[in-house]
């Protein structure tokens, strides 16, 4: 199952930041891998405190979107999703700008992580 973990301020959150970001990164796996498969997301918004969150070691009040999909390996190199990892980069991106603002573009982090197969599994089974 993709998996989405978002490191953000805290501040840059309300409802309406919530839904659209669980909608819109859904929605950006899903353009790059098939509609049905933006189904499958699960997303954690983990709101982090303005005095907790620093960028080149001073504090900052930016929103600064540090975003993390975990995937199977197997889906990065798909032969039939050319350059996956940079669509989904891109994708990614503009889910969150769409939802935060063009301003976010630049502080926007985006981290695959791959997982390879044999080592995920779902109700204690190996999947």
């Amino acid at each position: 199952m993709p998996h989405f973990t978002v490191h953000i301020s805290e501040t840059a959150l309300d409802r309406k930041a919530e839904e659209g970001l669980i909608r819109g990164l859904a929605d950006a796996v899903g353009s790059v891998y098939g509609e049905q498969f933006g189904t499958l997301v699960a997303v954690d918004l983990i709101g982090v405190p303005p005095h907790r969150r620093g960028t080149g070691g001073a504090v900052t009040g930016r929103a600064a979107p540090d975003i993390t999909l975990s995937l199977r390996e197997a889906a990065y190199r798909h032969p039939r999703v050319p350059d996956a990892p940079a669509r989904l980069i891109t994708a990614i991106t503009d889910a969150v700008t769409a939802v935060l603002g063009e301003e976010v573009r630049e502080q926007t982090t985006v981290g695959l992580l791959s997982v390879p197969e044999g080592r995920s599994g779902i109700g204690g089974r190996v999947a």
